[in-house]
């Protein structure tokens, strides 16, 4: 099948067709038809298969009539990340240029105020993060009970940053008759429950997960004996040196790993920056631009960041670890080896991440080769281990028995030496009986009826006078 078999306005197709494309994806078969109709679409899918036009063709197709009105988009796209957002922004400019559509940005680390005025003239398109869209609905600024389209993008990512509860928020604010578009790589309970409950008779549509691995890419397993960070770091570092890297993407599967080892890539002269979700979007967008234009020689960023981020000629792909999800390991090392380039990637393995690589060989069903750049098993062995825990736990000797260190037995010795010389004498036995006097006499009864006590009042009078005859009858 061809896009012009897909019958798409004119102008979209004429932008298709200047994108270089011509036959549509699986997904994109599909999923473009039963959009088009107004239809409700679970898409399963994963990233890098065309899944972000499967509903953006469709839906700039659909938007074409009709109009929008102030501060009431006429669709919505929910993405987990502002990385992904853009992406789905940039799907729009690129195949709706010679279209007549609004379209505003609604992320994290951006200024609101531009993306204000658009919405206050009207727009086609609304692109949020769910966050950012509930906290300027809550401040007045968009109503959304003019909404057609919603589309709820990585569903599964969604779970996983726990957006559930303000993604079925939002579903309640939204009118009743909509079309409810949802994507996700994976199908988990939570969000089959989520399709069950807002989408109105929905066509399923399922593609393959991706495991096929390009065969342009020469893949590498290093297999360390250690599996410290420690030992990581330093066999990240050899590998690098050992190959002719012109840039890469170094891979980790948390984001205070990506900081450390940006740091330590960094600190022994290596051009590398850390990109992940906890950093301002200026930043992030200043490192992207730089890693672009050769600038910045290493990139290195968790699976979630790196989602959305299209970057074609990239050399290589180093994997800290193998990626929890073992589909990831396919979208990882597919940022290498694009367009019929050459690409390598290699996966550090240690000891504690041997049965997360035995899933990623059980999806690829391909040999890997093994590597060890020269001198890096010696060096592992005679690396002193990380110090890590509590200070002062101390060594232990043959025998098994805690040995504490002798200046701070000495220094604790010299402390309770000091506080016993600064402790009060005890007091003597004629000291302890007046104190015991004074207590009895704390404890005796206070007598109320003392004249120099000013909040004693006198008693009160055995008649009520003052009103007369009409004595109130709770008074008598």
């Amino acid at each position: 099948m061809t896009f012009a078999e897909l019958n798409l306005d004119a102008r979209i197709q004429s932008a298709i067709d200047a994108a270089g494309y011509e036959h549509p994806t699986p997904i994109q078969e599909q999923a473009i038809p039963v959009i088009k109709k107004g239809g409700d679409v679970t898409g399963i899918a994963q990233t890098g298969t065309g899944k972000t036009a499967a509903f953006t063709l469709p839906m700039m197709h659909r938007l074409t009539k009709g109009r929008a009105r102030a501060r009431m988009p006429r669709s919505l796209i929910l993405c987990p990340t502002r990385e992904l957002a853009a992406q789905v922004a940039e799907n729009f400019e690129t195949y709706g240029k010679d279209l007549k559509l609004n379209m505003a940005l609604l992320i994290g680390g951006v200024s609101f105020k531009e993306q204000e005025v658009k919405l206050t003239r009207g727009v086609d398109v609304l692109i949020a993060t769910p966050g950012r869209l509930i906290d300027q609905f809550e401040r007045g600024k968009i109503l959304l009970t003019g909404v057609e389209v919603f589309t709820i993008d990585e569903a599964d990512r969604m779970l996983d940053m726990g957006f559930i509860p303000d993604i079925e928020k939002i579903c309640k604010l939204l009118p009743p008759r909509r079309q409810t578009l949802l994507f996700s790589a994976t199908m988990p309970k939570e969000i089959a429950r989520l399709a069950k409950t807002f989408q109105k008779d929905p066509v399923r549509i399922e593609v393959a997960r991706q495991s096929k691995t390009a065969e342009t890419i020469a893949q590498h397993v290093v297999k360390l004996p250690r599996g410290d960070d420690k030992a990581k770091r330093t066999a990240l570092r050899r590998i690098i040196e050992s190959r002719d890297v012109k840039n890469g993407i170094v891979f980790c599967n948390r984001k205070r790993e990506v900081d450390i080892v940006a740091k330590s890539l960094a600190k022994h002269g290596f051009s590398a920056a850390p990109i992940h979700g906890d950093l301002p979007q200026s930043a992030r967008m200043d490192t992207l631009n730089k890693f672009r234009d050769g600038e910045l020689q290493l990139l290195v960023a968790s699976d979630v960041a790196a989602r959305g981020l299209d970057i074609p000629d990239v050399g290589h792909v180093f994997n800290y670890a193998p990626p929890p999800k073992d589909e990831d390991y396919v979208h990882r090392i597919g940022r290498t080896g694009r367009a019929g380039r050459e690409g390598e990637s290699f996966t550090i393995v240690g000891p504690d991440d041997a049965k997360g690589w035995r899933g990623v060989m059980m999806l690829i069903k391909t040999d890997v080769a093994e590597y060890m750049p020269d001198g890096l098993v010696e060096e592992l062995e005679n690396l002193p281990e990380e110090s890590g825990g509590r200070r002062g736990r101390g060594r232990r000797d043959r025998n098994g028995r805690g040995e504490r260190s002798e200046g701070r037995g000495r220094g604790r010795g010299r402390r309770d030496r000091e506080e016993k010389s600064n402790t009060a004498p005890a007091p003597s036995e004629e000291d302890r009986k007046d104190d015991q006097k004074k207590e009895r006499k704390d404890r005796r009864p206070r007598d109320f009826k003392r004249k120099d006590d000013d909040l004693i009042l006198d008693p009160a009078p055995d008649a009520v006078t003052g009103f007369g005859d009409d004595v109130p009858a709770f008074l008598k």
